[in-house]
């Protein structure tokens, strides 16, 4: 019987906080800024295409509980180097996540505490160092906290979406389309960032009571919950703000100062700060543990492993994730901060995966099943995302290119050990090519010797170990006229 302690209540807002998170802070002003009203449609393109999405990642966690999520379907269904392609795509690009996160949350609090805006490095440092800390020592967000965390994120678009409707203008929605299909194009791939996280289940799956059950409900809840506080929210950003959506970087706040100034930006900031807190210390907690499994697996250095195991605290691959995130946020530092390329470094990365993930489906689901039909579905619709992405896909690629180098290197390594091998095999004389005791290491055990000569030679090939077998030209035993003469 499966002993998991998450049951419908705290899963659900596992999956609302994964999904909901930090996008709210910045992506209702972003798009409106680059597809005017059309952002409205873009929302409800993305919450269309996360219903098979989310629906066949729901499958997937509740038949294949696995901690390796995404991963490990698609080494199941397509082999080792593409589930090492997912990996980096993983490791390496979606963690460009983890930095951009600290820097909203920095955004907002520069702008409740009306410092200037150079601060936001320092402060999005701050934000960053805490979470490695208490990673550092095994510490995570239990179910409960994040049930309060996710309770307080939806009260806070709640109160925003109320607060703000009536100060609506209808004349803001014209025209809806400033910038053409391209605009609503862009909008869609920025909002990838918001309905990214589907895939979180299938790495917590087996935390869940009853899997099978659990995680198809608490998916379709939190579909239903996370489209339609974006929708409101993208409604009422563009009805109040209008053009000067984007013009500001923290929109929630732009939002409740327009009818509540003074109190209701400095609840907004706290909340957010809260919110940023709890996504970065799950961020840093599953990167740790997916650096340890790609070390285990070897497609990292081995010395990365160490912390893999349930319980364990991976700190090398934290320390690794640790030089990553500050690259990262040095670049953007040196951009002052424009997330926009980053953001869609994530989400071209995270549509690469869900691609990867959707074809893994298809081949090991049950066929006709409902989840296989929405596998089917959701694979059309990400290889639209695919085309969305476009230049873009610049960075997925390249790190596909890496893992294929990786797969290359590997793959002449073992063929190099095989040949080594193969030189201990004898010719057709009988006569090995070369000593088996020359191809590698130190004997296991010293050669035992009668009268001088070696009766084994003692060798190990690859751990194995093997005997070579010397002819003795002295006899063991003494004949008969040689104990009469002696």
């Amino acid at each position: 019987m499966h002993q998991g302690s998450l049951g419908l209540v705290r899963g659900t807002a596992l999956y609302i906080a994964a999904v909901l998170g930090t996008g709210i802070l910045v992506l209702p002003g972003l798009t409106a800024s680059v597809a005017g009203p059309g952002s409205i449609l873009a929302v409800a393109a993305v919450f269309l295409l996360s219903i098979p999405l989310a629906g066949t990642f729901a499958a997937l966690a509740a038949r294949y509980p696995d901690p390796g999520g995404v991963a490990s379907y698609v080494r199941r269904a397509l082999g080792n180097t593409p589930a090492r392609i997912t990996g980096y795509w993983f490791y390496f690009g979606v963690c460009v996540g983890a930095p951009v996160v600290g820097v909203l949350g920095a955004e907002y609090i520069v702008a409740v505490l009306g410092v200037d805006r150079s601060a936001v490095g320092i402060v999005g440092l701050a934000i960053l160092v805490p979470p490695f800390i208490a990673n550092m020592f095994g510490l995570r967000v239990s179910g409960t906290v994040q049930l309060g965390l996710t309770v307080l994120l939806l009260a806070v678009v709640i109160g925003v979406v109320a607060v703000s409707f009536p100060a609506a203008d209808p004349a803001n929605f014209s025209p809806f389309l400033p910038h053409g299909l391209g605009g609503v194009g862009t909008a869609i791939s920025l909002f990838l960032w918001a309905f990214a996280g589907w895939e979180a289940g299938t790495h917590i799956a087996g935390e869940f009571k009853n899997p099978r059950r659990v995680i198809p409900l608490a998916t379709g809840i939190a579909v239903v919950v996370v489209g339609i506080a974006y929708l409101l929210l993208q409604i009422v950003t563009v009805a109040v703000l209008g053009v000067d959506a984007g013009n500001g970087p923290v929109p929630l706040i732009s939002l409740v100062s327009t009818v509540a100034p003074g109190v209701g930006p400095i609840a907004v900031a706290i909340v957010a700060g809260i919110v940023v807190l709890g996504v970065i210390n799950v961020y840093i907690g599953a990167f740790g543990k997916l650096g340890a499994s790609l070390g285990r697996d070897g497609d990292l250095p081995r010395w990365l492993a160490k912390g893999v195991e349930d319980g364990a605290v991976p700190r090398r691959a934290l320390v690794v994730t640790a030089v990553l995130t500050a690259l990262y946020f040095v670049v953007m530092a040196a951009v002052g901060f424009n997330l926009t390329a980053f953001i869609l470094v994530h989400t071209s990365c995270t549509a690469a995966i869900y691609a990867f993930g959707m074809v893994a489906a298809v081949r090991i689901l049950e066929r006709w099943s409902i989840g296989w039909w929405m596998a089917v579905v959701a694979s059309v619709l990400t290889a639209g995302m695919l085309v969305l992405a476009g230049p873009n896909l610049a960075i997925p690629a390249a790190l596909a290119l890496a893992a294929v180098a990786v797969a290359l290197v590997k793959r002449g390594l073992a063929r190099r050990a095989r040949g080594r091998v193969s030189l201990a095999e004898p010719d057709s004389t009988g006569t090995p090519l070369v000593k088996l005791s020359e191809i590698t290491g130190t004997p296991l055990i010293e050669p035992v010797e009668i009268r001088g000569t070696p009766l084994v030679e003692p060798v190990e090939i690859r751990g194995t170990p093997l005997v070579e077998p010397v002819e003795i030209p002295t006899p063991l035993t003494r004949t008969s006229s040689e104990l009469e003469t002696s």
